[in-house]
């Protein structure tokens, strides 16, 4: 495995990726599992993104985070009710 530059801290890593222009605007951020855990762990990720009041989800080898409060509701399969009379 290759060795970090001294630069790249866990704090600087995590700042970053809250401070890039689609997490500041709400939007939503991706990075590969593998890259949390080997630079910031997945407890102080999972830490940093609830401090923030945002949710993320682990699909594959990523983890999405929704920089928002919105709730999230999952469509596709299996396939959601959007019949909102019953």
């Amino acid at each position: 495995m290759a060795q970090l530059p001294d630069y790249l801290t866990p704090e600087s890593w995590l700042a970053q990726l809250f401070s890039s222009a689609e997490a500041r605007g709400g939007g939503v951020v991706k990075r590969q599992v593998r890259d949390v855990e080997r630079l910031v762990g997945r407890a102080a990720f999972a830490r940093a993104v609830a401090d923030r009041g945002y949710q993320a989800v682990e699909n594959g080898r990523h983890f999405v985070v929704f920089c928002n409060a919105h709730p999230i509701r999952r469509v596709g399969h299996p396939a959601p009710s959007f019949d909102r009379d019953t």
